[in-house]
């Protein structure tokens, strides 16, 4: 059997569905305690408190038989057992059937047992509720006899559920309170991972239950070997792109010391060997420089185009739709956007830059008029050290494969992910930085 049509319904939270496992077995405890309440014991007093007035009733109907007339049933009845306290008036009229409020629980099963132990009762009125009202038929003509309720039936019969709710509620209260009490360690888990995932470090210590406690040291454990990890590469990265400046500078030297048709081929390669070099020492820095901040994004972007128009890049603004801050590291998030720009104006002619802020999202976007990249190649285009020599124009410029790695590691490291497509615009590429809020 298929239960998949229950789960739009569930709760999504784990306090939530926590708070439902345990409310649902309470709930159905009180309903099965009233109904067994009701059925059983409640109707059992009620029958024996119903027989005994039944029996009663029937002595008050010897009484009215021994009246000497019509007129004089009420004193003789009283005359005779005026202990039971049940008063008995000559009446014209009788009603048509039983009656009674439909509040009164055991009003239906309390006219059922008053015609079992009074068989002349022609009508029994509850609709009183303090007293009960059974029409009989007599020798001397049709009587009401009347007796108070209370003989009939328990009193506050709803004492029982009133106090079956409160402490229910009560109880539910305190199991709530310590259910979220135990779910406090489980959202503070959550916390620090997406804030480690989105390039922050929250300090957490493990605590809760044993499990709870556990996942957590796990959590550290795992966080302290991936930032020990990401050390380890940016030194190592660091270390050996810094040690090749030294002889590119002696290169430099030397060449200065050749003839002009010699010089500027070899000085090309050692250019080209410097731009390889800063590629690496920016890949090594990652998404890690400099301390998340509240930065306007719009702002950023403006920023941002207005140095790439300076440089002399053909670089446009289109679009700039939102208001408000977020958490970002400006400086690496400005190298992955200016990465973006330089692919684009490298291998295309010109690129129209955007920004959107919404309440939920972040989106950066490039676009230019290049060859772009096939679809099947986009997942390669982001690794490391890939160069998609068919896809993109490699006489402008050369370059070693980490400038959309490096954007997508910032991305990521905020959170987002770097999403590449077509251009509609431009007819070339289409990067995207999309950032949840």
């Amino acid at each position: 059997m298929s239960f998949e049509w229950l789960k739009q319904y569930m709760p999504r939270s784990l306090y939530g569905r926590a708070a439902l496992i345990l409310l649902l077995p309470v709930v159905f405890v009180q309903i099965v305690v009233s109904v067994l309440f009701t059925q059983r014991h409640f109707e059992g007093v009620t029958a024996q408190m119903t027989t005994a007035a039944g029996r009663e009733i029937s002595l008050v109907l010897g009484a009215v038989e021994a009246a000497p007339e019509r007129a004089l049933i009420g004193p003789t009845v009283q005359e005779i057992a005026p202990q039971l306290e049940i008063y008995v008036t000559p009446v014209d009229e009788v009603p048509a059937k039983d009656s009674w409020n439909w509040l009164d629980l055991s009003g239906g099963f309390v006219v059922a047992q008053l015609r079992n132990n009074v068989p002349r009762a022609m009508a029994i009125d509850l609709t009183d509720g303090k007293r009960v009202h059974v029409y009989v038929d007599t020798g001397k003509g049709p009587v009401r006899v009347d007796l108070d309720r209370r003989r009939l039936s328990a009193a506050n019969p709803h004492q029982l559920f009133v106090n079956m709710i409160f402490f229910s509620v009560l109880i539910s209260i305190i199991a709530l309170i310590y259910l979220r009490n135990q779910l406090r360690p489980i959202k503070r888990l959550a916390r620090a991972s997406e804030a480690f995932g989105r390039g922050r470090h929250v300090p957490y210590t493990p605590a809760g239950a044993t499990e709870v406690r556990a996942a957590g040291a796990a959590f550290v454990d795992m966080r302290n070997r991936i930032e020990r990890q990401i050390e380890t590469r940016t030194l190592m990265l660091s270390g050996v792109s810094h040690d090749l400046r030294t002889p590119l500078t002696r290169m430099r030297l030397s060449l200065s010391m050749l003839d002009d048709d010699d010089r500027e081929a070899l000085e090309h390669d050692v250019d080209q060997m410097q731009s390889m070099i800063d590629e690496f020492l920016n890949f090594a820095k990652g998404a890690q420089e400099g301390e998340p901040e509240r930065v306007d994004p719009l702002a950023l972007m403006r920023d941002i185009v207005t140095d790439q128009q300076r440089a002399g890049r053909p670089v446009t603004l289109i679009e700039a739709t939102g208001s408000g801050t977020i958490n970002l590291r400006p400086v690496a998030m400005r190298r992955a956007i200016e990465n973006l720009i330089n692919n684009a104006v490298r291998y295309g002619a010109r690129a129209e830059v955007s920004v959107v802020l919404t309440d939920k999202s972040l989106r950066f976007r490039v676009e230019d008029d290049g060859p772009g990249i096939p679809e099947d190649r986009r997942a390669d285009a982001q690794r490391p050290f890939t160069r998609l020599d068919p896809a993109r124009n490699q006489d402008k410029g050369g370059g070693v494969g980490l400038g959309l790695a490096i954007a997508t590691d910032i991305a990521r490291a905020h959170g987002g992910v770097l999403r590449l497509g077509h251009s509609d615009r431009l007819g070339g590429l289409q990067a995207d930085i999309v950032i949840a809020r």
